[in-house]
């Protein structure tokens, strides 16, 4: 209580003023609003819905299974394919792609050179940094795990090419050509910057709020629909079961 000028036997006899109830704010101030999900500040009006469920497990495999055939088709597209090399998984995704292997040659992360990079910005990105031959062992597979880390999203393999995941097999494909289209750039601006020209990059505070506001399980996802309603239209429904 704040001290006062009016002593105790004073204060009984004064009536209490009736007082509103104070209303919530926020740190800058102003009422409390319901915070949006980054799907919802995408859509810029009406929201796109989320991420589809399914009454039981066996629909929930079909539409899985059907998003992974599409995937693939994305990916031999955009000439991802090198022989057996590489899978997609129900939530990960890895394949020899040209710009992914040429930067692997590096052994580092992405820099975040432009809005769509931010999405593998902090802990969203790892690399790997040992090559020891193909993966025939559970141990390695562990020991990628653990690289990648708790928050991961993608990982660039030294001497190897790119590794995505996610909660949907769109999500973790969608990644997968964004890592890939990334690696491109990269090696864009590396060839620029080698000439002399100074790199801009994108501030810490914007990398962070981008990620934040994108970087979102069902934003990830819708970002993938425009390539599988191309693909679904092309095969002509081929990959349904």
């Amino acid at each position: 209580m704040a001290p006062s000028a009016i002593s105790p036997s004073t204060q009984e006899t004064q009536p209490t003023p009736m007082s509103k109830p104070a209303l919530p704010r926020s740190s800058n101030n102003e009422i409390q609003k319901k915070q949006k999900t980054p799907l919802e500040m995408i859509s810029q009006g009406v929201s796109l819905p989320g991420i589809p469920t399914h009454p039981t497990f066996a629909l929930h495999r079909q539409w899985m299974l059907e998003h992974m055939a599409i995937a693939f088709r994305v990916f031999a597209r955009k000439g991802y394919t090198e022989g057996m090399s590489g899978h997609i998984s129900t939530a990960a995704c890895h394949t020899h792609s040209p710009a992914g292997k040429a930067w692997s040659t590096f052994a580092r992360p992405l820099e975040m050179l432009n809005q769509d990079v931010t999405y593998f910005y902090g802990s969203a990105q790892a690399v790997y940094p040992d090559f020891g031959g193909v993966v025939f062992t559970a141990e390695e597979g562990e020991r990628l795990a653990a690289a990648l880390g708790s928050q991961g999203k993608g990982m660039i393999l030294r001497n190897h090419g790119l590794l995505t995941v996610g909660s949907t097999v769109d999500e973790a494909a969608y990644l997968y050509t964004l890592m890939e289209r990334s690696c491109e750039v990269q090696l864009l601006v590396e060839a620029a910057a080698a000439n002399g020209v100074e790199k801009v990059f994108v501030p810490e505070e914007s990398a962070r709020y981008t990620f934040e506001m994108a970087s979102d399980p069902e934003a990830l996802y819708w970002e993938f629909q425009p390539d599988l309603e191309w693909e679904e239209h092309c095969s002509g429904g081929a990959h349904r079961l």
